[in-house]
């Protein structure tokens, strides 16, 4: 049976948090999301402090890759193969390790001791689990409400992750490294991750293993690309997902350097122009199921176009008041892009296929994050903050025509017989 635009999104917000156990969980998220938007701020300043005789943008692009490697290896691993770890128990993992983690880094940081390689170490061991316990509690929030919530569920969760990580985390971040050092702010982000832990076992109970019927052999799951490969519009807006992520990157790199060069900024700047892009992000998310029947393909390319723009002002800004209301426009426009890609793909998925097929779309999205700052880095370091700005806008708008083209021929697919087709997606 076809899915159309709008059934997608028959919950709303409100409807979605007064419901109890999810409540919670999303509360958990939020409150752990925060705990990461301070580390946004407070990871870069302390990458500076430790860089020694590094370049600064090679610097910054090895710290902020480094929770992407290993996490973006067991995402793959799942998303590639037939292996299958419970949603609850990777998102328990990935609370606890993080936890212990980032309470030690800031310990070590605050005591003078902590070395840009330590930094790195932690960072890539204590973020094994991220990037799988990332989709699991999109499967753990979207399940609790069935398809009917998908559009309202994804698009709180992209509302909650502007407002804390992007908006109130990195301003706290800010203040507190000014004030504390980033080590505290570290230490912070750990004690975010217990809450979060807490809230996943309250609201999410372990449910008991399935036992096959007697005389039945259980079938083997099926891989994410295997899936994919009998949905190609799911694999062409994977493409399209995975360029416009990596095209991003430079401004990672750039920002902190634009901040601390050009505009003569400190940590509570650079926090208050990431704040910019919450401050939008949320009011982008709050529309996201207001737009919900805006033909998708149409939206996410005018979304690729729009940030484009907003990059490209941000690398003329003459003040950091400037260049947060340029970051504000960025996430305004941004914010309804994941929960939109994410609705259509799960649309298209049974519940056995969600996981694997979730999983290796984060993996691929999150792997344009160490690629695009493994380029960044030396293209920041040429061409400075301003010229590696640019460079992200060019190549943004680059991408417009030919997301255009791979997205009007995914909106016009229909998905292969006996699955929900497509075409209600244009």
């Amino acid at each position: 049976m076809a899915v159309a635009a709008g059934e997608a999104g028959d919950w709303s917000y409100w409807r979605v948090l007064r419901s109890g156990r999810l409540g919670v969980l999303l509360a958990g998220i939020l409150i752990s999301s925060a705990g990461n938007g301070m580390i946004i701020s407070a990871l870069p300043l302390l990458a500076l402090q430790l860089r020694g005789r590094l370049p600064a943008g090679l610097t910054i692009a090895l710290v902020q890759a480094s929770p992407y490697v290993l996490g973006t290896a067991l995402a793959l691993t799942l998303g590639l193969t037939r292996l299958r770890l419970a949603p609850r128990g990777l998102v328990l993992a990935d609370s606890a390790l993080s936890s212990v983690m980032f309470i030690l880094l800031g310990a070590v940081a605050a005591t003078g001791t902590l070395t840009l390689w330590m930094l790195v170490s932690g960072l890539l061991v204590g973020s094994v689990f991220r990037i799988a316990a990332t989709s699991s509690r999109r499967l753990l929030a979207t399940g609790m409400t069935g398809p009917a919530g998908q559009l309202a569920v994804n698009g709180l969760l992209g509302t909650s992750a502007s407002l804390a990580a992007y908006m109130i985390g990195p301003v706290l971040g800010g203040v507190v490294s000014a004030l504390a050092g980033p080590g505290v702010a570290l230490i912070i982000d750990g004690l975010t991750f217990i809450v979060m832990l807490g809230a996943a076992c309250y609201a999410v109970p372990a449910a008991p293993r399935a036992r096959p019927a007697a005389g039945t052999r259980r079938a083997g799951p099926e891989s994410g690309l295997r899936i994919l490969r009998v949905i190609p519009p799911a694999a062409r807006l994977f493409a399209v997902v995975f360029w416009f992520n990596l095209l991003y990157m430079p401004v990672e790199v750039a920002l902190p350097l634009l901040v601390r060069g050009p505009l003569h900024g400190n940590g509570a700047a650079l926090g208050l122009i990431w704040s910019g892009f919450g401050a939008g992000a949320v009011l982008g998310g709050v529309a996201t199921v207001w737009l919900r029947r805006v033909p998708r393909q149409r939206l996410l390319v005018l979304i690729i176009a729009a940030w484009a723009a907003a990059v490209a002002l941000l690398a003329f800004s003459p003040t950091v008041l400037f260049a947060a209301v340029a970051f504000f426009l960025g996430g305004l426009v941004y914010a309804p892009f994941t929960p939109t890609a994410y609705t259509f793909v799960q649309s298209m998925l049974t519940p056995d296929e969600q996981q694997p097929v979730v999983t290796l779309w984060s993996a691929g999205g999150v792997l344009a994050g160490p690629v695009g700052l493994a380029l960044a880095g030396p293209l920041v370091s040429v061409t400075g903050a301003e010229g590696g700005l640019i460079a992200s806008a060019l190549l943004t708008i680059a991408l417009v025509p030919l997301a255009a083209i791979g997205l009007r021929r995914a909106g016009a697919r229909a998905r292969a017989p006996g699955r929900a087709e497509t075409d209600a997606w244009t």
